[in-house]
């Protein structure tokens, strides 16, 4: 009987990526009261190019059928079919402004995906993601302006899918983890040179650590400053827990977990913080987060947030949610627009002169 021998084999695998080109195109509709209810074969655009074909948008003024007759819809064309197979794309519709900002979806819209469609457009298929876009009544009470409006669809085709090679080999270096042991570091006390005394809450750091990630805590703890030498600094005007998580930020570049009902507190907190300590990647993360949590109850705040620390994006952010007619009566009719006359007057003419019709 022959000896057995090892045979060794080796798998491979690999990842599939796809080559992508977006483009966009605006249908300018005029007249809409000329036009309102009315049904057949919808109204064209002119013809544009994307990913080498080219493409128009239909508006149908009184839906697609009578069980639609009360909406608005739109849908994508493919002019002239491609002979060689599919044209696999991406596409979704929006209303724009006068300025070309996306107002519809609102802002705060969670999820937008009953008006993303992926579709195969083929020879035998030129016309795809037909939708119900908006409601008429909504349309002519929020969005129509001088009788007109206007329909923004981006469009991505996909061209071509390339096969990655992801073999596993036989070294793997692991993802980086010096943020675990900074981590540690903080939480281990082991080292530390300084004491801060925050609300009367005592936290040990290491003064290298902290002027290597802020400028601010440079200059005090190794400038002309008084803090130079001294192992306890007294920190006024911050909570303890805002201190706790800024310290966590520093050692390892991540917020720590905050409960979801704390979220817009904590980040308000933590944005002062960290434009007072010249962190600008916390700064930005905390932007973030609050573009994300704007609703009536907090967009007043959250201007004048933005004014005062020079966040130019949740400012911007703040602006398109109030261009909903719905959402600024809202505001104007809280207690939080007094808040805003108070706090920076000047924010109203800004404000005025970027959603006035």
């Amino acid at each position: 009987m022959p000896s057995g021998s090892a045979i060794g084999f080796r798998g491979s695998s690999s990842t599939s990526s796809p080559k992508m080109v977006t483009g966009w195109h605006v249908l300018k509709v005029e007249g809409y009261s000329r036009t309102k209810g009315l049904s057949g074969n919808g109204i064209k655009s002119s013809t544009f190019t994307v990913g080498g074909h080219r493409w128009y948008i239909r508006y149908f003024p009184g839906g697609f059928s009578s069980r639609s007759s009360d909406w608005v819809g739109v849908d994508l064309n493919l002019q002239h079919p491609a002979d060689r197979g599919n044209v696999l794309t991406r596409f979704k519709f929006s209303i724009v402004d006068q300025a070309g900002e996306k107002v519809y979806p609102p802002y705060n819209l969670i999820d937008e995906s009953i008006l993303e469609i992926i579709s195969s457009l083929s020879s035998k298929t030129v016309s795809q993601g037909k939708a119900c876009f908006i409601a008429r009544r909504e349309l002519e009470s929020s969005y129509l302006k001088d009788d007109s409006f206007k329909i923004r669809c981006d469009v991505t085709v996909i061209k071509e899918i390339h096969a990655v090679d992801t073999t596993v080999e036989l070294v793997t270096v692991p993802p980086p983890d010096l943020h675990c042991h900074l981590g540690d570091l903080l939480s281990s006390q082991v080292g530390g040179d300084i004491v801060f005394e925050v609300d009367g809450q005592l936290f040990t750091a290491h003064r290298y650590v902290l002027a290597a990630r802020s400028s601010v805590f440079m200059a005090e703890l190794f400038g002309p400053l008084k803090e130079k030498t001294a192992s306890h600094v007294r920190i006024d005007d911050m909570k303890a827990m805002v201190f706790k998580a800024m310290l966590h930020f520093i050692y390892t570049d991540f917020l720590p977990d905050i409960e979801e009902d704390e979220k817009t507190v904590m980040s308000q907190h933590l944005l002062v913080a960290a434009d007072r300590y010249n962190l600008e990647r916390l700064k930005l993360i905390c932007e973030d987060i609050l573009r994300k949590q704007i609703n009536t109850d907090i967009v007043a705040t959250t201007l004048v947030l933005a004014e005062q620390h020079g966040c130019c994006g949740l400012k911007n952010a703040c602006f398109k949610f109030l261009m909903s007619p719905g959402n600024l009566k809202t505001v104007m009719e809280s207690d939080s627009y007094q808040y805003l006359k108070n706090s920076c007057p000047s924010l109203l003419d800004e404000m005025i002169a970027k959603i006035a019709p």
